[in-house]
């Protein structure tokens, strides 16, 4: 019996698994050799090749918090191949792992296809829970709060995957992350290169602490985290 995933690997080229048209464009599931990767209106996001950037998002939030409160929350921003979220659940000092996901396609992709097979073992993990929501309006409409955000929905914030997503790095919209944080709580950001007037938007924001973790790479500008804890 085939599925819709069942889709031959061609080692030379892209193979497109499956494509969906939803609220905010298009997106598309396609394999390059033994890589997965998540295109978005034509824009690439991530793949599978490596994921060490998605771990350090998660590691250095959990760093920074440096074991000052038992069992932290933790709001992911952007499910993507699942690299941040299975690293937060494979580790057990996390308690609340909540995820916001706004392209049912992606969660289609690790609920019942090959994405699975990076995230299977966390989505079934009780502390997971996976909002199928828009993180910029979530950010602004939730009652609820965290000790750490870690949001990787863009390729940064001078580098948008949808218009949208600019105020979320705004100070208006950094004000907004900010009251989603419990006190002494943890903001992190990636990447795909450092931004000094980010860093500065976030101590205009109130945030302290503001620093960038760089992740090298073979060649070309690092990938990076921006990190802050929140005022208050």
């Amino acid at each position: 019996m085939t599925t819709p995933y069942d889709t031959p690997v061609d080692p030379e080229a892209p193979v497109v698994i499956d494509r969906r048209d939803g609220p905010y464009g298009e997106v598309v599931l396609r394999r390059h050799g033994e890589l997965l990767q998540i295109i978005a209106n034509g824009c690439f996001l991530m793949d599978t090749s490596d994921g060490r950037s998605e771990r350090l998002l998660i590691d250095a939030a959990r760093d920074t918090l440096d074991g000052r409160r038992p069992e932290p929350s933790v709001l992911i921003g952007g499910l993507g191949v699942g690299f941040s979220l299975a690293h937060a659940a494979a580790d057990p000092r996390w308690g609340r792992i909540a995820v916001v996901e706004r392209e049912r396609a992606i969660i289609d992709w690790h609920l019942e296809g090959p994405l699975a097979e990076i995230s299977a073992a966390a989505l079934a993990d009780s502390r997971t829970e996976i909002v199928e929501d828009d993180l910029v309006a979530y950010v602004n409409e939730t009652s609820d709060t965290y000790d750490a955000l870690c949001l990787d929905i863009d390729n940064g914030p001078g580098w948008t995957v949808t218009e949208g997503n600019e105020s979320l790095y705004s100070a208006a919209g950094l004000t907004a992350c900010a009251r989603l944080l419990r006190p002494g709580g943890v903001l992190a950001v990636w990447s795909a290169q450092p931004s000094s007037d980010f860093e500065g938007t976030l101590r205009n924001a109130g945030f302290q602490q503001v620093r960038t973790e760089e992740i090298p790479v073979a060649r070309g500008v690092p990938d990076v985290v921006h990190l802050a804890v929140g005022p208050g």
